[in-house]
């Protein structure tokens, strides 16, 4: 029987995923998805970490968390609960629903003992009253191939090229993406099933373009990267002027890299490459003679929460020592509040509580988005987010949590 709204979000039945994801696509424009992406999203749904607010028998709140392990810098694999599918019925907005389910998703992970919470914001605005802070961005581009030509790296002709059905390369591309996920934050190492979700290719999710495509690249007859695309061909009184859409590129050394861009850049009866949700340092940018006609452009990806605010900075490793006392504020959930002394190095880190005075005040918002190593904090500091009680605490603080890589979330959930 079905639990009364006011007795607050609880953990979704199996034979109540229907309603509930139907609730999902309602709030989220009511568009239907094919069987293919219902089936897909129904066999990664994690049962026991999803939670549904009812009234009565109607479902009107969602969402949901998915087990990861999410790459920190230095190269460690940390739990974190990968939030996803939240959606409140537009007939209960502004009666508490969100900040229910909020509430028990964020006690949940607590007891789970994973010390971070990540997601992707369908509206950003809404998640950082709940601690979230934007802590990667994705970069993309419509590049004129006409006109932004590529210099490619030494060894790119001894790469070998080939097409194949995306679906009898999959273990090999999925092997190339597991061997790079420990060297990016951000990247997560997909659990078993999701490797199959970047392959759902029903018909409305191509805009007029061609069924999914892939070219892996290989070395000694082994695969060392691939590129899983579309084409949008387009005519007009001048001749062809198609577009190529990427979906992912991932490869593992600069010369099977550069000849995947070559190749994208290089399709016949096509002048443009539509690419998204690539790292901010993508290479492909610095193989270009003229960035102008790529036409970069960036958006927020990954938010991340601290859920455990010792366990999660003890977590990665800082690339110049650190010992800095921080003064964190988190109302929403308070046991994170108080002071912690962060000490550590490229070896590793100890975060622990400290009567000690505090050096940096913040919120755990901007612990969140500085976490992976992609938003500085004198940049934090510069908006009036971060204030240095100690001079010189916050160069050290910000240098130690940078990156080698910028941080990078490769797809969605």
């Amino acid at each position: 029987m079905a639990t009364d709204l006011v007795t607050g979000p609880r953990v979704l039945r199996r034979d109540e995923w229907d309603p509930w994801y139907d609730q999902l696509i309602r709030a989220f424009g009511g568009v239907p998805e094919s069987d293919e992406e219902r089936a897909a999203w129904h066999s990664v749904t994690e049962f026991d970490r999803s939670l549904g607010v009812w009234d009565g028998d109607t479902c009107v709140g969602t969402s949901g968390a998915f087990g990861f392990r999410v790459t920190v810098p230095g190269g460690a694999q940390v739990p974190a609960a990968g939030v996803t599918m939240v959606s409140v019925a537009a007939t209960h907005r502004r009666r508490g629903v969100l900040t229910s389910m909020m509430r028990r998703q964020l006690d949940d992970v607590r007891a789970w003992g994973e010390p971070l919470a990540v997601l992707t914001a369908s509206e950003p605005a809404i998640y950082g009253r709940f601690g979230y802070g934007a802590a990667t961005f994705q970069l993309a581009a419509e590049i004129d191939t006409g006109r932004a030509g590529l210099s490619v790296p030494a060894g790119t002709d001894d790469v070998r090229l080939r097409y194949a059905a995306p679906a009898d390369v999959l273990d090999a591309c999925e092997e190339v993406y597991a061997r790079l996920v420990p060297a990016r934050p951000g990247m997560i190492a997909r659990p078993a099933g999701w490797e199959r979700l970047p392959l759902l290719d029903a018909e409305s999710m191509r805009d007029g373009a061609s069924p999914l495509q892939c070219v892996v690249a290989e070395r000694d007859g082994t695969v060392t990267g691939y590129a899983r695309f579309r084409v949008k061909p387009s005519w007009d009184t001048g001749g062809a002027e198609g577009t190529v859409v990427l979906s992912d590129l991932d490869a593992l050394d600069p010369a099977s890299g550069a000849a995947l861009w070559r190749f994208l850049f290089g399709i016949d009866l096509t002048s443009t490459l539509n690419v998204r949700m690539r790292p901010v340092d993508d290479a492909w940018q610095y193989l270009v003679s003229d960035i102008r006609r790529c036409r970069p452009r960036l958006r927020d990806a990954l938010y991340v929460r601290l859920v455990d605010v010792g366990a999660a900075l003890s977590a990665r490793t800082y690339q110049a020592p650190v010992d800095v006392v921080f003064e964190v504020e988190d109302a929403f959930c308070p046991w994170n509040s108080g002071r912690w002394r962060l000490s550590g190095d490229a070896k590793g880190a100890s975060c622990e509580r400290t009567p000690d005075p505090a050096d940096l005040a913040l919120s755990v918002r901007e612990l969140g988005a500085a976490y992976l190593g992609g938003v500085p904090l004198t940049g934090l500091a510069a908006a009036g987010r971060v204030r240095e009680l100690r001079r010189g605490a916050l160069a050290e603080a910000s240098v130690g949590f940078g990156a080698a890589v910028a941080p990078w979330l490769p797809h969605g959930f």
